[in-house]
């Protein structure tokens, strides 16, 4: 029987009024986004939740506090680490954000020759520079894709291992330099299908509600 769960009966999701409370005063007045896919938004419609992505979501909500929030988002799908922060970075330093959110290792993470000491770098390459350019920064343990139903088995355990790696390794880069850390990959619902797209490498709709509520709670 198909779901009737919607965004507005979703109890991982937030309720009218909640993001308006949580954001109530920030000071952020320039908000990039650098990164993949993830950052650049392919989430999977789904009914009951609206098309808007992620990123784009976060922004809608700072700017529903400071309508003057100006907002750049230059996440591109398939790049790894290295290729976001050589072709990203210096654009969102030019940009002068206040806030920036940095999510990217996933791409590594899908390859069997992942290297998380060189993702961590690129990491703290990108998120020094963002800070001491004045920018607080936000980084994120991703939701464990690996659960997604297109996942094939003979991949799903060695993907998972991956990315549950990388999200430990972020969370270590963000806890050593100050970051505002959302992390997903332990969330109630990383096992849920509802959460996976049907390409086996990217989220829903659903999955950004949820991704949306808990960066705002952080």
């Amino acid at each position: 029987m198909p779901s009737t769960l919607t965004e507005a009966t979703d109890p991982w999701c937030l309720r009218p009024g909640e993001a308006a409370d949580l954001l109530r005063g920030h000071p952020w007045r320039r908000f990039v986004v650098l990164g993949d896919s993830v950052a650049e938004g392919l989430c999977e419609p789904a009914d009951g939740y609206p098309d808007l992505q992620w990123a784009d979501r976060i922004a809608a909500e700072l700017r529903a506090i400071r309508p003057e929030l100006a907002y750049l988002n230059l996440g591109r799908r398939g790049l790894r680490a290295h290729e976001v922060r050589a072709t990203q970075l210096a654009g969102a330093l030019a940009f002068e954000p206040d806030l920036a959110l940095v999510v990217c290792g996933g791409n590594d993470a899908f390859r069997s020759a992942y290297d998380p000491d060189a993702v961590d770098a690129e990491l703290t390459a990108m998120i020094t520079a963002l800070r001491e350019a004045g920018a607080d920064v936000i980084t994120v343990g991703m939701f464990d894709v690996s659960h997604s139903p297109a996942v094939p088995d003979a991949l799903r355990a060695g993907l998972g291992e991956r990315m549950r790696r990388l999200s430990r390794h972020t969370r270590a880069v963000a806890e050593c330099l100050g970051t505002l850390h959302v992390h997903l990959t332990d969330h109630p619902l990383v096992a849920d299908p509802s959460l996976y797209s049907s390409d086996g490498r990217h989220g829903s709709a659903r999955s950004d509600a949820v991704a949306t509520a808990e960066t705002l709670k952080v």
